[in-house]
């Protein structure tokens, strides 16, 4: 294989790092994958992930963990409901859903984030992720490069893939080319013991998601498998409504007084969301990679998921694709089919930056449907045509 005897660093530990460090390694590879977390229980992690048959899926059943999966995902996480701002459901699934069952058309499973992390990762040999090694830069050393973190460590490998997400700092190394703004900000609460706090909607959820729409704006939730709820309010905005606000993210009260403010029409039983929340709220501007994206190809250094094609979450495609990129770009790095490096990455690169932009796409077009005038009455001929 082109990379016997090589050493490969995947800067970033999350879904797209662990499934490729995992593919690599049944494959023999030497890996190492450099994280800034403290250690895996340092973060929450977010929101439920729905896998799809032909990526996300694929490349589980490509490391060899679909039972690990089955075991975990979260029955009848992907059941829905669509409302107004009034909670006046419009559309549910609950009923008609078709059995779930994998290997469907439609079948989309959802599984928390943290299980799939755990998941992942005990599916790694020993000592493979490197945590508190936060990456600052790197420079070109031999045949590779030589890797400095924020701990004032440093680690040299021979090939270098960035995994680390939409504000990646490997990605100038390859290529100038920035995503844009779209126009839409997200504000990110969770909620816990929801059956105390946030009984109505907790209610409302069933274990499912919501999507409510009204007035240009949005409020989207789904229930974890501990039953938390993490919700987003989605509305327009300029680029930098969160650094340019006085608002502070860390009390509850301010924030609920800018729900008020911003959400005027919206019935009060979403109130219990901002009145209940966690602190502090995260607030996520909305970025997409220009859909013509290019560069020359390196023999020592790619990237693959946000870093590499940041896209809206309006098509739940986000963490699918980052396991796309795993799994192709494993492939290619252990097929025999090419004579180089830099000619395994370059086939990589090619397919992934074309069938990416083409999924971004998709996602910008999802979500100026889903923020304009008549978001509601989008997404229902959206959701009913995908059940025909």
């Amino acid at each position: 294989m082109l990379i016997n005897n090589k050493s490969i660093a995947i800067v970033g530990g999350g879904p797209g790092g662990l499934t490729l460090a995992r593919l690599l390694q049944l494959k023999g590879a030497d890996v190492k994958v450099f994280e800034r977390d403290l250690n895996k229980n340092a973060r929450v992690q977010g929101s439920p992930l729905d896998l799809h048959d032909d990526s996300g899926l694929a490349a589980i059943r490509k490391a060899g963990l679909l039972e690990e999966f089955k075991q975990n995902y979260l029955v009848g996480a992907d059941r829905e409901l669509i409302m107004n701002e009034n909670a006046e459901v419009f559309f549910s699934d609950h009923e008609s859903k078709p059995e779930e069952d994998f290997g469907k058309r439609h079948f989309r499973p959802e599984i928390d984030r943290g299980t799939l992390r755990k998941i992942l990762l005990e599916s790694l040999q020993p000592e493979t992720v490197v945590w508190n090694s936060h990456f600052v830069s790197m420079e070109k050393q031999s045949e590779g490069w030589i890797l400095h973190f924020k701990n004032n460590t440093t680690a040299y490998a021979d090939i270098v893939i960035a995994c680390d997400g939409a504000n990646s700092k490997i990605r100038p190394y390859i290529t100038d080319s920035k995503a844009f703004y779209t126009g839409i900000t997200m504000l990110e609460g969770n909620i816990q013991q929801v059956k105390e706090t946030a009984p109505k909607v907790n209610a409302l959820l069933k274990g499912g998601k919501i999507m409510a729409f009204g007035n240009n704006k949005n409020l989207l939730m789904g229930q974890k498998g501990n039953g938390d709820i993490g919700f987003y309010a989605s509305f327009r905005t300029n680029e930098n409504w969160a650094s340019g606000s006085s608002l502070d993210f860390t009390d509850r009260n301010q924030i609920l007084d800018w729900y008020k403010t911003t959400y005027p029409e919206w019935d009060s039983i979403w109130l219990e969301l901002f009145e209940n929340a966690e602190t502090p709220f995260i607030p996520r501007p909305i970025y997409c990679i220009p859909f013509d994206q290019t560069w020359e190809t390196q023999s020592n250094v790619t990237l693959i998921g946000d870093a590499a094609h940041v896209m809206p979450p309006f098509a739940g495609e986000g963490v699918n694709m980052a396991m796309l990129d795993a799994l192709e770009l494993s492939e290619c790095l252990t097929s025999d089919q090419y004579e180089s490096l830099k000619e395994a990455i370059s086939a990589y690169e090619v397919q992934m930056r074309k069938r990416a932009s083409i999924v971004a796409k998709e996602s910008l077009d999802n979500g100026e449907l889903m923020h304009a005038e008549n978001a509601l009455e989008n997404m229902l001929t959206f959701f009913k045509a995908a059940q025909e």
